[in-house]
């Protein structure tokens, strides 16, 4: 039976939601020495990490957390986490087991809603911290992700070393629900850049600028952002529109952020017209449109007239 100590190669982490975020994020685990029991409702996902070695399909549920040291939750939402944990018996199981096992949160969850599903574990005997990423697929595969924490200090230092394989920027950041709170935020600002920079790009080419160009003088300048740096390069550029991070997810993520500033009483207007154009986009779009695709919506609607 596994102690309450601080997690170590050797010890079994699982992994629930091996998707495009998810199997990146085994495979860096395996690759420090960790042993990883998986489970994804949908059997296609994860299915390239089958044959490595350290790694378990898990049947259920109950299975994937009996020998676990930690539990890490990557799944797209809220619901889909309360389904898991208390439908799923993911929580019961985890009391069952009788490990004293971290249960840990990196997916984007609405910040309440962690700090409520913080108590329900905790009634349990099971505890939990939150800890949401930011940086993409790429990240994920390099282990450059930023990994950001809430929860206790004592906790944070025992799930702490296999973050460490994870991000590159691993940080507690405040108490149980701040890291789903900081990493709303930070996608809300990602958003914004992102469609503001293609509404300058589209303001540029229409007076015969070439995307090239305005990236190269752009990313030396004051109007650099992550955006700039590497989405527009990588995704937008090339024409191939393939970061693997939907806009439905980054539309979640921006409402989050701004039904944060709602709660608090924080006016936030350029929040709210955020999430409105990224809302509009998506209607328009079709249901499964990567994110980057923000700019083939304002270059069309910039041809039409529309506003």
């Amino acid at each position: 039976m596994a102690d309450a100590h601080r997690l170590a190669p050797g010890d079994v982490v699982g992994f629930v939601g091996l998707g495009n975020m998810g199997e990146p994020m085994v495979r860096r685990l395996l690759g420090g020495g960790f042993r990883v029991d998986g489970y994804d409702v949908d059997a296609a996902h994860g299915a390239g990490l089958a044959d490595l070695e350290g790694f378990r399909r898990a049947e259920s549920l109950e299975a994937l957390a009996r020998d676990a040291a930690a539990v890490v939750l990557m799944l797209p939402n809220s619901a889909v986490v309360e389904q898991v944990l208390l439908a799923g018996g993911l929580l019961e199981a985890m009391a069952s087991a009788g490990h004293d096992a971290v249960l840990v949160d990196m997916g984007s969850s609405q910040p309440r809603e962690t700090v409520r599903m913080h108590a329900a574990a905790a009634e349990r005997g099971v505890p939990l911290v939150d800890a949401p990423v930011s940086g993409g697929v790429p990240a994920a595969r390099e282990g450059t992700l930023a990994v950001m924490v809430g929860g206790s200090e004592e906790l944070f230092e025992r799930v702490r070393p296999a973050l460490e394989l994870i991000g590159s920027h691993v940080g507690l950041v405040g108490g149980i629900g701040a890291g789903h709170a900081l990493k709303a935020i930070n996608n809300l600002l990602s958003a914004s850049t992102l469609v503001a920079s293609a509404e300058a790009m589209t303001i540029g080419k229409a007076f015969g600028l070439t995307p090239e160009t305005m990236m190269d003088v752009i990313n030396e300048s004051s109007g650099r952002s992550w955006s700039t740096l590497t989405k527009w390069p990588r995704y937008i550029i090339p024409g191939n529109y393939d970061s693997g991070f939907a806009m439905a997810l980054l539309l979640k993520d921006i409402r989050i952020a701004a039904g944060l500033a709602e709660d608090l009483g924080v006016a936030a207007p350029h929040a709210d017209l955020t999430v409105e154009l990224y809302r509009r986009a998506l209607e328009e779009l079709p249901p499964d449109a990567d994110h980057t695709d923000i700019h083939r919506w304002v270059e069309q609607r910039a041809g039409s007239g529309t506003s």
